[in-house]
């Protein structure tokens, strides 16, 4: 059997919310116009009032009076009723309610409606709805009681009103809701812009550290092959080689770093350019297919500091190899390979120096992109190394 649904009932007892009791949001024109409106009906009140003869002498002190009453009463209930404050909130009205009633009394029918219409539509508006409703009922019905008005219009007003001033209310909740969202939407994009500057950090933190872990370790491979050569008793121009290797690697590094820089700010070269550049530099084979395309900044980061990582590490681990690369546009992605033939010699402390942590950063810089990297021997049939790269691009 399905399950039946339900509407939640509104909480009778709940404030509306505060975004609702203020005017925050409200348009100026609706300002104005609701001014207007207001001002109009209090002349039409009191032109009514003075018209009838009964506030005369004395009575228009008393009518001024009452006037400054009434309308220090309300704006004392907005005040009190956007605090959320119960009691203060009825009372005031309930002032108007009794000086109504006193107006009654007095014969100045007018002015009587006039304090239990305002005092109907500032409840229904902004009281909870069982208090609004309970006021409404009391003004409503000494309305009821003293009028001379024919039934039908009297039945049309006491329920019509009340009506009035909860479509007032629907009407500024749906203004307060329309705020809220705004304020929502408005903090959502702060927190955008917010974690788009943090993901902005952390991009540029990883692409410095990418080309100084290369450059550096590209530079150490060299000094400490210079080293070994010193402590050997090596000829002086292979240790100067060495040097020479070391000092055009902090070259190529400071070249990195600004070609990192552009990078950030969307200025790369073409990325086949750079693997043919890098493979050029070490003697390597590169083979190029599939359609060529433009690659976005992070998956061509990704496929140059794959390519510089996975040279660098042949250079450490398997000098003297024969390298062979490989770039491939595929449909939604490219796929980066580079093959080594294992090591000619023993490469001893010389491929131990490095951290080791290259490929581990390599990969999670892939995962970060929605990619893979690969890296592990090349196969039963085949000898050496190879690494794998594929991006989204």
């Amino acid at each position: 059997m399905a399950e039946e649904l339900r509407v939640p009932m509104e909480d009778w007892t709940a404030w509306p919310a505060r975004e609702a009791l203020s005017r925050i949001g409200v348009p100026r024109r609706r300002k104005v116009m609701a001014w207007a409106v207001r001002l109009g009906l209090i002349g039409l009140v009191l032109w009514n009032a003075l018209r009838g003869g009964f506030f005369h002498g004395w009575g228009l002190a008393v009518l001024a009076i009452g006037f400054g009453a009434g309308v220090a009463a309300v704006w004392a209930c907005y005040r009190t009723t956007l605090a959320m404050r119960l009691w203060p909130s009825v009372g005031l009205l309930g002032v108007l309610l009794l000086m109504g009633v006193g107006a009654e009394l007095g014969g100045a029918r007018d002015p009587a409606v006039a304090l239990w219409c305002v005092c109907t539509l500032v409840a229904m508006e902004r009281l909870p709805l069982a208090y609004g409703l309970g006021l409404s009922a009391l003004s409503m019905g000494a309305y009821a009681l003293g009028t001379t008005d024919p039934p039908a219009l009297a039945a049309g007003i006491a329920v019509g009103l009340p009506l009035v001033g909860y479509g007032l209310r629907l009407d500024e909740e749906a203004r307060g809701a329309g705020f809220r969202l705004l304020a929502q939407e408005r903090m959502a994009r702060r927190a955008e812009a917010e974690s788009a500057a943090l993901a902005e950090r952390a991009r540029i933190a990883r692409e410095i550290h990418d080309v100084l872990a290369h450059s550096l370790s590209a530079q150490l491979v060299h000094l400490e092959a210079a080293r070994l050569l010193i402590e050997r008793d090596a000829d002086r121009q292979q240790i100067l080689e060495r040097v020479v290797a070391a000092r055009g690697m902090a070259r190529e590094g400071l070249a990195e770093t600004r070609q990192a820089l552009s990078a950030l700010r969307g200025e790369l070269t073409a990325v086949e350019d750079f693997l043919r550049a890098a493979a050029a530099s070490q003697g390597a084979r590169l083979e190029v297919t599939g359609e060529p395309r433009s690659l976005s900044a992070e998956a061509g980061l990704a496929v140059r500091r794959v390519a510089q990582e996975a040279l660098t590490n042949v250079r450490k681990h398997a000098p003297g190899a024969r390298v062979e690369m490989g770039f491939t546009y595929l449909e939604r992605e490219v796929e980066l390979w580079i093959r080594d033939s294992g090591a000619q010699a023993a490469t001893g402390e010389l491929g131990a120096c490095g951290g080791g942590y290259g490929l581990l950063g390599m990969r999670e810089r892939a995962e970060l992109l929605g990619g893979s990297l690969e890296a592990g021997p090349a196969g039963a049939e085949q000898e050496g190394f190879v690494v794998r790269l594929r991006v989204p691009a």
